[in-house]
């Protein structure tokens, strides 16, 4: 269990965060990331939806889709807590849904996606990134989730494990 400053333990049987938080080293990186793939993503699909709507809406309400995904991605995994883990692990499952999908769709019908998306070619625009990260987040989550009091002294282990 972390350090409490103020000394007092959470009440028995409630969650508490994992001591090693999400944001910190390798989280600190991974948050960096997202925050870099929530900027860009969001000012290119700005961009296309305020300039060139009309040549590809598809396309570009999924850039906007990607984008709304990767800033709530961003800001729930820079929190401490078991409701931003979750916002974090919903975030994150549909984001790696997206990509899968948008990929997938993207090179099986090349003429729907004339403009190039975020997730098209599952992130190929972007170096695969958005093929990968989804999937080391979910990995950097499960190892920073939520645990019992209990688990952490040996105890018995918890049902959200």
């Amino acid at each position: 269990m972390t350090a409490d400053p103020s000394g007092t333990k959470p009440p028995t049987g409630t969650t508490e965060h994992s001591p090693r938080t999400r944001s910190v080293g390798l989280g600190r990186i991974i948050v960096a990331v997202y925050g870099v793939f929530a900027l860009s993503s969001t000012a290119r699909a700005g961009y296309q939806i305020a300039t060139k709507f009309s040549e590809a809406p598809v396309a570009y309400l999924l850039s906007a889709a990607a984008a709304a995904v990767y800033i709530v991605a961003t800001v729930a995994m820079a929190k401490r807590g078991v409701t931003s883990w979750y916002v974090t692990l919903a975030a994150i499952v549909v984001e790696l849904i997206g990509v899968l999908a948008v990929g997938t769709a993207s090179i099986i019908d090349a003429a729907a996606f004339p403009h190039d998306t975020v997730w098209s070619g599952f992130g190929r625009g972007y170096g695969y990134v958005p093929l990968v990260l989804p999937l080391v987040g979910l990995v950097w989550l499960f190892v920073n989730r939520p645990r019992t009091p209990a688990a952490g002294r040996g105890g018995a282990p918890s049902a959200s494990r």
